[in-house]
């Protein structure tokens, strides 16, 4: 069977980045692209490394032009899918690259997002522990998916299998992230120019209150965390794609070593596309670029009594249009990794 597919914000950075994906997938056909600003120009105007699909161009984005296709993709600011899914009922399948659908929690939509808040969807994230399962089982039956925040998935894949195990303490977690700038979007910023980001690191959002904590402690507590509380600093490097994310919790009493490393060899030995390196190596982001894949190092400090986990992603495809095409595949009974790769680009 195809399935016809429309693409929101196809002219942005995860629109983009869930088009290159989609084109090589078999049971797919990209009918419709659609854009605000850049309605009524050729698609490959905007993305011209998308030569399979210089035939598209991009129409305006209106419920009724996303209506009567199989499966819709939402790539949009934060704030603006939930516009559009209300009218998208008859839809088979929708799926958000946006933040509109992730939180479970109003208080926390209101406290860093603020505006409309909309009902939660099934989290895009197939590998991350929930207790005794895996995010992949509510994946299985999804009509409506929320792609994750890309920093987001990639701190929680970090430490949700030490916390399921309970080998680490959720309620003391650090994390750092080195981030490039696509992950922000394409719109012009003057602090995203090329002339603000060479030759420096910026950090941002600091002191609890980038958007992605909230959605890093839900899927925290989806693994078993009481209370999880995070210090999250995210670092704007010169790399256009990439998170290098490291993040460090302490050891809960008693565990020894071997549990440690038994709980995230557990979680991920089987996964295709979140892979625990062996013991003393870690990822550079260069391993992952245009791959689906997290590779994740595991150090036990004993000296600091803390585990540190250093997990690289690729933000455009892992820690976004990846993963939406990977929950795709799970909620259309095909195989997950259909139109995915493990392997990356280099140099």
């Amino acid at each position: 069977m195809t399935y016809t597919v429309a693409v929101s914000g196809a002219s942005g950075y995860a629109g983009g980045e869930i088009l290159r994906l989609l084109a090589s997938h078999p049971d797919i056909e990209i009918r419709t692209v659609t854009a605000h600003s850049n309605a009524g120009q050729p698609l490959v105007q905007h993305q011209p490394h998308l030569r399979s699909l210089a035939h598209l161009t991009l129409q305006d984005t209106t419920p009724e032009i996303l209506a009567g296709h199989d499966i819709v993709f939402l790539a949009l600011p934060h704030g603006q899918s939930g516009q559009y899914t209300d009218a998208l009922g008859e839809v088979p399948l929708v799926i958000d690259a946006g933040a509109d659908h992730r939180l479970t929690s109003q208080e926390s939509w209101d406290a860093f997002y603020g505006g409309h808040f909309h009902d939660p969807w099934a989290y895009g994230v197939p590998e991350l522990p929930t207790g005794d399962s895996k995010q992949r089982e509510t994946l299985r039956t999804a009509t409506r998916i929320a792609a994750p925040g890309c920093n987001a998935s990639t701190v929680s894949l970090s430490l949700a299998p030490g916390v399921a195990a309970g080998v680490i303490d959720p309620s003391d977690i650090v994390s750092v992230l080195a981030v490039g700038p696509s992950g922000a979007g394409k719109s012009l910023k003057p602090h995203l120019l090329g002339s603000e980001l060479l030759g420096t690191a910026n950090p941002y959002a600091v002191g609890g209150t980038h958007r992605h904590i909230p959605e890093i402690q839900q899927a925290l507590r989806d693994a078993g965390a009481a209370d999880p509380r995070i210090s999250f600093t995210p670092v704007l490097v010169p790399m256009a794609r990439g998170i290098l994310a490291t993040s460090t919790a302490p050891i809960v009493e008693g565990v020894t070593d071997e549990q440690i490393r038994e709980a995230w060899q557990s979680a991920y030995g089987d996964e295709t596309f979140v892979q625990l390196l062996p013991e003393g190596a870690f990822p550079r982001t260069a391993d992952v670029l245009g791959a689906n894949t997290a590779l994740m190092g595991l150090a036990i400090d004993r000296a600091a009594n803390r585990v540190t986990v250093v997990t690289a992603v690729d933000n455009l495809v892992k820690g976004t249009a990846g993963a939406a095409i990977q929950s795709m595949n799970l909620a259309l009974g095909l195989p997950e990794d259909r139109a995915l790769t493990v392997n990356g680009v280099a140099p």
